[in-house]
């Protein structure tokens, strides 16, 4: 079968003919239909993370169970599900009994520890593969298994409420959802922060409030408090320090700011403002498969659309490129239908 893999000097991705992977005791095999490819995907395949060369990557992928183990109960064959960055956890310990299965120290992930869904076929554990619900297109439901989920519960942990203001640092792919739903479902105004036009046009056309280019404005942060009167909490899914120092200044007392994206870098806190304004800065990381069904739901009843652009599979190398180079609108989806073992 066809797949998209962490070439052998792990400093790029090649598309390679790959062995079909057997179902083993509580799994499904499932036929990959659309797979999206995420910022956190490059940064494997860079071994940013840790080498892992011949990984098959991706954790975005929608497609069609065709067989299951015979201990199977939760999944049959037919059902459309995710294979998503949160592929499995332990299932017994603090984090996995008390809601926050995503922090297990055990976790499999998808396209890093285990293989991904980059490629024709792959195996998923069945109780962790949510179903898409009916009327979801498969393609869009890509791009909601990872960025959707992370940017809806990112929203979540800032305490997102109806009339508040949000800001949403970065508005690619993951932002661009991220003003969605702070949107549509929180019913929240939204400001947008990019470094690229077209990127903010795209968020004032899903719904952002205001939009600022932060190499147009001379003061980021100053302009947010005057138009706001400081947000109750931002999101920041740039990966830019600049853009997290941004976030901490924009929030109004008492307000949160969510950390998102992954750069390479420290952010700088002031501990006198964090502490005398009451700041909370939180790390968010993807969502559970309770979070997950909730944002395959808000997409299916049609107050979510992610923006996505189907790409044939040999493709990969260079959607990976266009990602490193910042010029990707919405998701670039990599179209797994028409390929054939």
């Amino acid at each position: 079968m066809k797949a998209v893999v962490v070439n052998q000097e792990a400093n790029g991705v090649e598309v390679v003919d790959h062995a079909l992977p057997q179902v083993g005791e509580g799994q499904a095999l499932v036929k990959v239909e659309y797979c999206g490819v995420c910022h956190t995907d490059l940064h494997v395949a860079n071994g940013d993370f840790g080498k892992v060369p011949g990984r098959i990557l991706g954790h975005e992928g929608i497609g069609v169970v065709t067989e299951i183990a015979d201990d199977v109960t939760s999944l049959k064959v037919g059902d459309r599900v995710s294979i998503a960055w949160f592929f499995e956890g332990c299932g017994y310990c603090e984090y996995c009994t008390t809601g926050r299965e995503t922090l297990c120290r055990s976790v499999k992930n998808a396209g890093y520890s285990v293989d991904g869904g980059m490629s024709e076929y792959v195996v998923v554990t069945a109780d962790y593969a949510v179903k898409v619900p009916e009327g979801l297109d498969p393609a869009q439901a890509s791009s909601i298994t990872c960025a959707g989920v992370t940017t809806y519960k990112a929203i979540k942990e800032g305490g997102a409420a109806p009339g508040q203001w949000i800001a949403v640092f970065g508005v690619g792919g993951l932002g661009n959802l991220a003003v969605q739903y702070a949107k549509k479902v929180f019913n929240a105004h939204v400001v947008a922060i990019d470094v690229n036009d077209d990127k903010l046009e795209l968020a004032k056309e899903v719904g952002a409030d205001i939009i600022i280019n932060a190499n147009k404005v001379e003061d980021v942060t100053a302009l947010i408090q005057e138009k706001t009167g400081g947000c109750h909490s931002a999101c920041v899914t740039a990966v830019s320090k600049v853009a997290f120092n941004q976030a901490v200044d924009s929030v109004r007392a008492g307000g949160k700011v969510v950390a998102v994206g992954l750069p390479s870098e420290y952010m700088e806190l002031s501990i006198v403002k964090t502490v005398l304004d009451g700041i909370q800065v939180i790390g968010s990381l993807v969502g559970t498969r309770k979070d997950l069904e909730e944002a395959f739901q808000f997409g299916a009843e049609g107050l979510v659309v992610p923006v996505v652009q189907k790409r044939p599979v040999d493709d990969a190398p260079a959607v990976f490129s266009e990602m490193a180079a910042g010029t990707i609108q919405g998701r670039m989806v990599l179209d797994f239908t028409g390929e054939t073992v």
